[in-house]
Formats: C-alpha cells, structure tokens, sequence
C-alpha cells in the first residue's frame, strides 16, 4: 500500500481529495521511533502535525505506568490548523515500533489556504479533539474526587460498622447468661405493686438516657459516683458489686434510688432485682449501640445517595444546594476530624433554589472545600456561607452567593492567575491532578455562573455566584 492509499485509511481523512492529501505527502517527513521511545517530553514545545501510520503511541500522566490515553494507527494528533497548543503536559511514549507522517506547523499556514477539504476535516478533528479532551479531564476529576471520598468513607463506615459488630456479639454472650438470671428472677416472693415498682424505675431511668437534654456526667462525676454505688451494693451483701455499679450509674441510677427501690421490695429480694435491672440495662445500652451506629451508617449511605444522585435523572434540576454541601461535609469530615478543623457552615433556610446538575455542583463543593481542607495547619478554620447576593438583587437579578473560607497560609501572588489553569498545581506529586479548580471553572460557567478568588496569608475566599 503506498502513501496516499494508507492516508485514505484514516477515518479522518477519508473524503480528502487525492490531490489534498499528496500536498501533505509533498511536504511531509517521515520518521520511525522503536518500542518505548519518549518522542515528547512534557511543556515542550509541539511543532508538528502527525499522522499515525503504524504502531501505538500512549501518553503518560505523572506516575508510574499512568497511562492516560492511547493512539492506534491512523490517528490525527499534534497542532492542526487553528490550534492554539504550543506544548503538552505529558509524556508522549511509543508502546510499538511506531511510524509517523508529520508536517511542520510552519507549513500550516500554506495548507489552510490550499486544501480546503483537508482543513476542514482537520478541524473538525480538532473539535472531537477538545470534547474528548473535556470528558476525560472530567472523568479524571471524578475519580480523584472518588478516591478521596471513598478512604474518608471507609474510615467513616469503619466505626459503626466495628460496633454493630462489638455490640452484636456482646449481647449474643450477654444472652447466654439469661436463663440463669431467669432462674433467679422466678425465685422471688415479690407483689404486683413491687414488680410494678421495679419497672416504673426502670423505664424512667432508660427513657431519660434518651432526651437530648439529659446532663452527661464528666469523667470525676462518674467515677465517684460509681465509687458511692459500689460501696452501697458491698454494704447490702452484694457479689461483684464493681460489675454491677457501672452499668447503673450509666443510666443515671444513685444511692436514693436504690435506697427507694430497696424499700418498695425488701431486702430479701434485693440480690434478684439488682441482678435483673444491671442484666436488662446492660442488654438496652447495647441495642442503643446497635442503633446509633445503625443511624450513623444511614446517614452515611444517604449522603452518598445524595452526593451522586444515583436515584435522579442526568438532567437539570431545582437543587438545594445546602443538601449538597451538607452531603460533601459528611463525606469529608474524617480529613476534618482528622485535622481538627473548626468547621462553621451558615446557609439560611430560605435560600432560593439553584436550576442546574446537582453531581456537578457537587463536584465544585468537594474540589473547593477538599482543597481548603489541605490548605489548613492543624486546628485549622474553615468557614462556608451560602446567602443571596444582594447587588445582584438590586439590579432585578437573582444570584446565590457560596462562600468557602479558610485561615491558611493564602495563595501567593505570583501563582493566584494560574490556579484556574488545568494541570497546574501546587501540592505534591501524587496528591494533586491540578485539574479541580479548571473542572470548577468549567462547570460554574456551564451554570451561567461565576467563581472567584481573594486571598492573602490567613484568609483565603472563594466566591461562587449562581443564577437563581
């Protein structure tokens, strides 16, 4: 097959008139470069049109073995006419013996006023070039944005998870000494209005450990008061007071109840009560366990639910948008915890709706508060106000104004023009795509809106405005 027929064979080239494609043939150089050529270091500069006539040539991210796309024979890649690329973040690597047609961009100019049908297909290549280019840094993003949910996730889920667990196999053991306590419990000679007694106290005492209000004990309260129950059960002949003692100051139990519970059934039956309220508050406070932790994991997964709107359609929407920041914080609040970050978050009750993409703006929340997370030293601010823009509503318009703030170090000067750029970053190797910000960008003027920034050293603020 010569030359002008293998340019046929390229998708892209096909309807280009013979005499088109022989100009570029005229022009054109051929090269060849074995296995695993680097061909093109990352920022330098591009200076050729290429068609790929045999082989495979990958481009490379940061890492090792990071391979972020790959080009089979009869590809387009390179400067085509009207292209503003000057250089490549990336590698460009040849995984087989690989041979190209390349044309200098100097020849460029000359092409776009010869071959008409050529320009045009080229352009059109360029295009497709730009979407394709769009979706994966996005799908990128999306990924990196995953990663750093799903460890913050996993350590989430971790610990109600291991309580359900503790707990589960605690009260299946507990159970174990039922039958035994039961024994006990039918021994006793005691009345209706004793059993009743029992009871009412009972009840009383687990239903206030549920109230919001109830006062928690600090660590000095609980101590002596065990210490006063302790000494209490020793003084009325009780075995294994310590045991016991616990599990009744837990749930707010003193020496005058006990002193009211032993004058409504007598000393006879004491051994028997005791043993049966300790065994039935014991099996309460871990089902109580068992459903927090439960309530935790449910929290969880409807964040999740929420963050991905994976029971929504893929179109706009009306989003509240304190759901999705409310939905981000929870799913990032191990690496807030972790760094013991002062959180404020201020969005009112009536702020209007947003029409857009709630994944995508939830894309924007994670970059921007991930991003000021990583800003922060150790106990650390981080501030974010969500209200509605009052010059826009002056001017007839309505506009929601986001705010992330942090007390970082700042943005410094030189690099603040640069942020927005995709693949720029400052974090290190690994820990950053330098994708976020150009992806946020991306998606606020998809929603007609705007995103800016102002720091200085302990204040940096960025500012979302979307239409309402």
């Amino acid at each position: 097959m010569n030359l002008l027929e293998t340019l046929h064979q390229f998708p892209a080239l096909a309807n280009v008139p013979d005499e088109q494609l022989q100009w570029v043939i005229d022009r054109a150089e051929e090269v060849s470069y074995p296995e695993e050529t680097v061909f093109y270091k990352p920022n330098e500069p591009v200076e050729y049109l290429m068609l790929l006539l045999e082989g495979r040539i990958r481009i490379d991210g940061g890492g090792a073995n990071d391979e972020i796309l790959t080009y089979d024979p009869y590809s387009v890649l390179g400067v085509l006419p009207f292209s503003r690329m000057k250089t490549i973040p990336n590698r460009l690597v040849s995984t087989t013996p690989t041979r190209l047609l390349r044309l200098h961009r100097d020849k460029l100019h000359d092409l776009i006023h010869n071959c008409y049908e050529l320009t045009e297909a080229l352009v059109h290549q360029m295009t497709t070039r730009v979407r394709d280019y769009t979706k994966l840094t996005q799908q990128t993003d999306k990924m990196a944005s995953l990663g750093r949910l799903s460890a913050g996730l996993a350590h989430e889920l971790n610990n109600p998870v291991a309580a359900v667990v503790r707990s589960v196999d605690t009260l299946k053991s507990h159970l174990r000494a039922t039958p035994e306590a039961f024994k006990t419990v039918m021994s006793l000679q005691l009345t209706a209005s004793q059993v009743d007694s029992v009871t009412e106290v009972f009840f009383k005492k687990v239903d206030n450990q549920l109230l919001p209000d109830t006062k928690r004990l600090t660590l000095l309260e609980r101590t002596s008061l065990e210490d006063d129950v302790t000494d209490w059960l020793d003084d009325h002949g009780l075995d294994d007071s310590t045991d016991l003692a616990g599990p009744l100051v837990e749930f707010g139990f003193t020496v005058d109840d006990l002193d009211w519970i032993l004058e409504k059934i007598g000393d006879g039956n004491l051994v028997g009560v005791a043993n049966w309220l300790v065994n039935n508050l014991v099996i309460e406070k871990l089902v109580s366990d068992i459903g927090e932790a439960s309530r935790r994991i449910a929290t969880l997964t409807g964040s999740i639910k929420n963050y991905t709107h994976m029971d929504r359609g893929g179109g706009k929407e009306n989003v509240l948008l304190a759901e999705g920041i409310r939905s981000t914080l929870t799913l990032l609040d191990h690496k807030i915890k972790s760094k013991h970050i002062d959180l404020k978050l201020t969005i009112p009750d009536n702020l209007p709706v947003v029409c857009g993409w709630p994944g995508e703006l939830n894309q924007v929340w994670t970059n921007l508060i991930d991003n000021a997370i990583d800003a922060l030293p150790d106990g650390g601010k981080l501030e974010i106000v969500s209200e509605l823009d009052k010059r826009s509503a002056n001017e007839g318009l309505e506009f929601v104004l986001t705010k992330v703030i942090d007390n970082g170090a700042g943005i410094p000067e030189d690099i603040r023009d640069k942020i927005f750029e995709p693949f720029f970053t400052t974090k290190e190797i690994g820990k950053g795509t330098g994708l976020g910000l150009d992806i946020v960008q991306g998606i606020i003027k998809h929603h007609n809106g705007s995103v800016k920034v102002e720091s200085k050293p302990g204040h940096t603020e960025f500012s979302v405005c979307l239409p309402v």
